[in-house]
């Protein structure tokens, strides 16, 4: 799906259909669950990039 630019003069107006509790909730989980697996991958990198200067630093050292 791509970006549509609304041409000048024109307004794209979309109705949707509020959602319900269950979709909401739905929705909330899954936005809490991307955050949680998405900071565990920063510390992941964090400490691999961290793990590699220490390497990289007793190797220059010896």
């Amino acid at each position: 799906m791509g970006y549509i630019k609304e041409p000048d003069g024109v307004d794209f107006i979309i109705k949707g259909k509020p959602l319900t509790d269950k979709q909401k909730s739905a929705i909330s989980e899954f936005i809490k669950a991307d955050k949680e697996r998405l900071a565990k991958l920063a510390v992941r990198k964090t400490k691999a990039r961290t793990a590699n200067k220490s390497i990289a630093a007793s190797k220059a050292g010896h």
